[in-house]
């Protein structure tokens, strides 16, 4: 069977592209013709590893070139774009002749279910059915964004499957006729479980507003001034990071948060921590939670939309927190720091349930799912 997947690039350390570069990997080495096409790749290596025998094409569109270009430029240059996205898709998808072809929901998403090139359309989301709605625009962005939310729920309905990472999400999806969930599968088995003993926590993800590390630097200025020989580590890269510089600066934290850039052997950082915190303002089926739990570790997140809620039992392997609440992450976190025999216990639970989410259990999800659209 042939499959194609689409995605901006492979470049990024993020979890979508991480988990794109599990699951081509798994399907590769069990007998599936896998290929990636890619519209920003420009070059770059990944950074993930794939097997040798994926096939990579990039059509050069280079949406990201236009990211720190004003609204007006945006408006104008996207629809060009879009046609040449549209016209080089199309074109490589009937020479590719594929079985099923893949949208990660990028800027293929519009218009991949119209080419008649003879392959089922399958798209996944890995953000929530509002994600558009929590990018805290204003003005004309705003409005842009209220209407590609509602264009999103048109354009999923026209695929063959739609597939989402959570019960939770595909209730306010509504009544889709072609909507499924899949979870995403734990990166790793590790080697080993957590030493939560060391008085090390870790983050993990992109520096952007979605991530909402803001509110985890000031909430570990809180923690630091009760157990100032505890340290957090984020690790990751983004447009934000001056900003997170800054304001542990200001908040005289240089010697108990450190930012770290993205690493291969995340694993290994987990296994050296002692808790996993997550204050994300929205997520998919977050990765960080995913690999802190396989690995051993007690969580605390933020309960956003979606996914938390699917990782974390409420006080058996972490704690939930309400949105925006700094002051109750920090009294949880501080529970944690002053329980060693807690962190123990909620790292057992952790490895318990990450069993959920195995990779073998997730990837039978996947080949009976093209199976059924092959026949």
């Amino acid at each position: 069977m042939k499959l194609i997947y689409l995605i901006n690039g492979t470049f990024n350390s993020g979890g979508m592209e991480r988990v794109l570069a599990n699951k081509a990997n798994y399907l590769i080495g069990r007998g599936y013709d896998v290929s990636i096409v890619t519209t920003d790749q420009g070059g770059l290596r990944p950074f993930f590893t794939f097997s040798p025998k994926i096939k990579h094409y990039d059509l050069g569109i280079n949406y990201t070139e236009n990211n720190n270009k004003g609204i007006f430029i945006k408006l104008l240059q996207y629809p060009l774009k879009q046609w040449m996205h549209r016209k080089g898709l199309t074109d490589l998808l009937f020479r590719l002749k594929a079985d099923i072809v893949i949208s990660m929901f990028d800027h293929d998403a519009s218009f991949l279910w119209s080419i008649k090139d003879g392959s089922k359309k399958v798209l996944e989301i890995h953000f929530s059915r509002f994600k558009r709605l929590q990018y805290s625009q204003t003005g004309i962005a705003r409005l842009i964004d209220v209407w590609r939310n509602k264009n999103d729920f048109r354009v999923a309905g026209k695929y063959d499957r739609f597939v989402v990472l959570t019960q939770e999400d595909k209730i306010y999806w509504g009544d889709l006729s072609n909507i499924m969930v899949i979870p995403n599968a734990n990166s790793f088995v590790p080697r080993d479980k957590a030493d939560v003993s060391q008085k090390k926590v870790i983050a993990v993800g992109r520096y952007d507003q979605q991530k909402g590390f803001e509110d985890l630097i000031k909430a570990w200025h809180k923690i630091y001034q009760v157990h100032p020989d505890w340290i957090l580590r984020i690790f990751g890269k983004g447009p934000l990071e001056k900003e997170m510089q800054r304001l542990i600066k200001d908040l005289n934290l240089e010697k108990a948060i450190r930012l770290c850039k993205p690493v291969q052997d995340l694993e290994k950082e987990y296994l050296q921590s002692s808790m996993v915190l997550m204050t994300s303002r929205y997520e998919g089926l977050p990765m960080a939670l995913l690999e802190g739990q396989a690995c051993g570790l007690p969580m605390v997140s933020y309960v956003c939309k979606c996914g938390p809620k699917d990782i974390i039992h409420q006080d058996i392997n972490g704690f939930l927190v309400e949105e925006g609440n700094i002051e109750m992450f920090a009294q949880r976190v501080m529970e944690l720091i002053r329980d060693p025999d807690k962190r123990i216990e909620m790292g057992v639970e952790s490895i318990r349930f990450s069993e959920n989410f195995s990779e073998k259990k997730i990837m039978l999800q996947w080949l009976e799912l093209f199976q059924n659209l092959k026949v």
